[in-house]
This record gives structure tokens, C-alpha cells and sequence, in this order.
């Protein structure tokens, strides 16, 4: 038991680590205000077009929570293995950390700062985004609920992350689109910059994270 524990110490330090780097990341992106990731689009558009029970008082968070938690439910049944400690940590501290950057970072990117710098800080919080995101998949800690769709499809049909990240942001902003969502600049440069990013950044972080892991 206390082996075993030890064993995961290192690997929610480092998912710790990587999500508070990503999260740093959509900070930026939230902040440049050019439009939502292609994942709250659809939150979003489900948002809008369901005509929720005023008695469950609905807002958009909750709607990301539920959704959240029906793609841990299919995740359950298709693997299981893919849920561990850190996918409910991302779920529960993604929230905290990205109100602790906005009051960091308010005064320096928001949505009346000049066009061109929101698009540099939008474009760069997309890498940063995707080099947290790595360090988070490759901490063996487990990541958070919309990124483990794009890593379990990888895993099963054997095809590049960074290709298959592409293709879910846009199904997730198309579908968010057709239910009534915004889509924006930042949504389609998000979708097209973050799932190569990542696959570039995948190698490097592997070793680094295999060489934390072995050393603690």
C-alpha cells in the first residue's frame, strides 16, 4: 500500500505541474477574447438550444461538469484504465487555476488591449496550452475528460495525436456551431495550432517526464 502510493506521489506532481502550465495557457487564449476553445463551443451551443428545467438552475459550468462526466461514463465502459486520480483532479482544479492567472494576468491581456497583441497572446497560450497538455497525458496520472477523447481515439486506431486533436476540436466546434454556439478567430486557430503543437512537444516530454519518474 505504501508503495504504492509513493508510485503515484511523482506522477500528480508532474500532472500538477502540466496542468497548471496549460491552464496558464487558456488563460491567455480566455483573455485575448477572439472566441471559446472548440470544447466549450459545444458546451456552449448545448447551453443555448436545450431548454433546461429552470428548477436545476443550468448555467454553462454545470453543463461543462455534466458533460464531463458523461464522457467519463463512456469512457468506463469502453476502458476504464484511462481514469485515473488525475482526471478528476483536472476536473476539480482547472476552474481555480485559470481565476488565479485571470487576476495575474488582467491587466496585461483583455479584451480592450490592441488587436494584434490578444491574436500574439492568443496564438501563444495555444503553446503553452499544448505543451501543458503534454506533460499532463505523459505524467501516468491521468488528464482531464475532453482531452481523453482525443487520446483514446489516438491509442485505438493507432493514428497521431496531433491529427486526431484536430479532428475532434472540429467536431466539437461544428457540432457546438449547429446548436447555436459562437465560433471565433481564437476557436479556429485553437483547432488548427494546438493538436500538432502538442504532437511536437509529445517526444520531449515523454522523456522528461520518464526521467522525473525514474529519478523520484
Amino acid at each position: 500500500m505504501k508503495n504504492n502510493l509513493l508510485k503515484w506521489i511523482p506522477r500528480v506532481i508532474l500532472l500538477l505541474v502540466g496542468l497548471t502550465i496549460a491552464h496558464l495557457g487558456v488563460t491567455l487564449f480566455l483573455q485575448a477574447n477572439l472566441g471559446s476553445d472548440p470544447f466549450n463551443v459545444l458546451i456552449q451551443g448545448l447551453f443555448r438550444r436545450i431548454s433546461w428545467p429552470e428548477a436545476l438552475a443550468v448555467t454553462h459550468g454545470r453543463v461543462h461538469m455534466g458533460i464531463s462526466f458523461l464522457i467519463i461514463l463512456v469512457l468506463l465502459i469502453v476502458d476504464r484504465s484511462y481514469i485515473r486520480i488525475g482526471t478528476l483532479l483536472c476536473m476539480v482544479l482547472g476552474g481555480p487555476i485559470i481565476d488565479m492567472f485571470t487576476l495575474l494576468l488582467a491587466g496585461v491581456i483583455h479584451a480592450g488591449s490592441p488587436f494584434i497583441w490578444r491574436v500574439c497572446c492568443l496564438v501563444l497560450g495555444c503553446v503553452i496550452l499544448a505543451f501543458g497538455m503534454t506533460i499532463v497525458i505523459k505524467s501516468q496520472a491521468g488528464t482531464g475528460p475532453n482531452d481523453l477523447v482525443a487520446v483514446v481515439i489516438s491509442d485505438k486506431t493507432k493514428r497521431k495525436f496531433g491529427i486526431i486533436r484536430i479532428v475532434v476540436d472540429v467536431c466539437f466546434a461544428l457540432a457546438g456551431f449547429l446548436l447555436g454556439g459562437t465560433v471565433g478567430l481564437g476557436t479556429v486557430i485553437c483547432a488548427c495550432l494546438v493538436g500538432p503543437t502538442a504532437q511536437i512537444f509529445l517526444p520531449f516530454s515523454e522523456k522528461l517526464c520518464g526521467r522525473f519518474l525514474t529519478e523520484t
